[in-house]
């Protein structure tokens, strides 16, 4: 080893040591993934800059809005005249939950618990869990032969998510990150409001084996109120705002010799050092953002905050609003809870959908309401939906069962047709049996509306090409405008 010439090499040398210690330690608890496996691919893990789309875009943005746990579509949304008619006659159903799998059993039909009413100029019907959305249907696109994999939460939530039960996958907003980058980079360009640690957890907003910068950035936890929903320690209360950029320049200068002196640095060690310049631009920007007392109101009122069935979930409806507003590519709003058994999940007592259905509509409604008045609707998608729905049947005196076959979600805005209902499920709500969506072939039709083509968009990890839908996917062209 050569000797130290000055105390400026010993003191660089030092100030490398202890970067690179710092970095150790940082990235002690994470998994690694190899640069090899980013540089392979044409987007660089390096930078989240806005990247051109494939073809012209119909949207910007989503905001997913997930109702954990499985709302029941037959009592929502479903409208099946004949499930009212046969209510309480038993009928033979193929199970994948009760008896013998795949053996017949009779099952009793049980009606929906609410009434429903037509809106709008379509006349729409809507039941009365949801009289406030039902004033949005002509802006709307339903989507009721939806179907997926997975029949319990965990594997369903997760395919709902990443497009796999059980591989580790990445989630559809790391996907559209990394294919799309961020439009603002002085915040996360994927977020996820109050997740739920069950159910898939941090797997549900994770990269995989993405870049680690396409990883989704949590706001909040499911048990906590919403007056919590911040990002943590995003400024130091204890130094000035020039002792903290004093101190940002000083870790970033040793970060970057480290990792310019270490060729080979993995992407691991590149995204804690962008992770840093993300954190501190965030200090200028995010607290102006996640502060909603800087909203109206009348804006707050439209959301229902203040109202206590409808303030906290209302609360996380204006966050979704106001960062998409500034440039947040994919934010999720999550209806959720630490529980395996989840909000939305009834298999007795349904009358509980009531409950869910007041904390959730008006803030809702209010979204709809304000991103259109906005202008913003144009150019964002709004999705509404759980992992899958509930059978036209009870389970025991008053609950329902999973239903992966058949279920319906909603789309706005984002260049789909307004006022439009597409695919239907068998007589009794059942089975989805015409206009068939699944869930690769949604992911794919998001993909597409953001100006992505689903098989082009993959990353080369463990020997093979992955892609968003896997080997599957078909774009519903019929849902979108012409």
């Amino acid at each position: 080893m050569s000797p130290v010439n000055s105390r400026r090499e010993m003191l660089t040398r030092a100030s490398c040591g202890f970067g690179a210690l710092a970095l150790q330690a940082m990235l002690a608890d994470t998994n690694r993934s190899r640069a090899a496996e980013s540089q392979s691919s044409p987007f660089t893990s390096k930078s989240l800059l806005e990247r051109p789309t494939m073809f012209a875009p119909r949207a910007k943005r989503i905001i997913f809005v997930f109702m954990q746990g499985g709302p029941s579509h037959v009592d929502s949304f479903d409208y099946k005249p004949d499930l009212i008619a046969k209510d309480g006659q038993s009928i033979d159903f193929t199970g994948v939950r009760f008896g013998d799998f795949g053996q017949s059993t009779k099952q009793k039909l049980m009606k929906p618990l609410w009434r429903f009413q037509q809106y709008g100029q379509t006349g729409k019907h809507v039941s009365d869990l949801f009289p406030l959305i039902g004033q949005h249907v002509d802006d709307l696109c339903f989507l009721h032969g939806v179907h997926t994999e997975g029949v319990a939460h965990g594997p369903a939530t997760l395919f709902l998510h990443t497009g796999a039960t059980t591989q580790v996958r990445p989630s559809m907003g790391s996907w559209i990150l990394y294919g799309l980058g961020t439009e603002n980079q002085s915040l996360p360009g994927f977020v996820s409001l109050q997740p739920s640690d069950a159910n898939g957890g941090p797997r549900n907003y994770s990269n995989a084996f993405l870049p680690a910068v396409c990883q989704g950035t949590s706001i909040g936890r499911s048990f906590q109120p919403a007056s919590q929903m911040t990002i943590d320690f995003i400024r130091n209360a204890e130094l000035t705002q020039d002792q903290s950029r004093r101190r940002y320049s000083l870790t970033q200068q040793m970060n970057q010799l480290q990792s310019a002196r270490n060729h080979n640095a993995d992407d691991e060690v590149n995204a804690v050092i962008r992770n840093y310049e993300l954190a501190w631009r965030m200090q200028a920007q995010a607290p102006e953002i996640l502060d909603l007392s800087k909203e109206s109101e009348a804006t707050a009122k439209m959301y229902g905050i203040g109202e206590k069935e409808t303030d906290e979930f209302g609360k996380q409806c204006l966050m979704a609003r106001r960062l998409s507003e500034s440039g947040v590519r994919f934010v999720q709003v999550n209806y959720s809870d630490q529980s395996t058994n989840p909000r939305w999940d009834q298999h007795s007592n349904m009358p509980q959908h009531a409950v869910h259905a007041k904390a959730t509509d008006k803030p809702v409604a209010g979204l709809l309401q304000d991103l259109k008045q906005r202008g913003l609707l144009e150019d964002t998608i709004v999705w509404w939906g759980g992992e899958f729905g509930r059978t036209p049947f009870s389970q025991g005196s008053d609950g329902r069962d999973h239903n992966p076959r058949g279920f319906t979600v909603f789309l706005a805005g984002g260049g789909v047709k307004p006022g439009f209902s597409w695919g239907t499920t068998d007589e009794i709500g059942h089975l989805a049996v015409e206009g068939k969506v699944h869930m690769h072939d949604l992911h794919a039709t998001l993909l597409h509306l953001l100006g992505v083509d689903h098989e082009r968009l993959t990353f080369e990890h463990a020997g093979r090409n992955f892609r968003p839908t896997d080997v599957y996917g078909r774009i519903v062209q019929e849902i979108m405008k012409a």
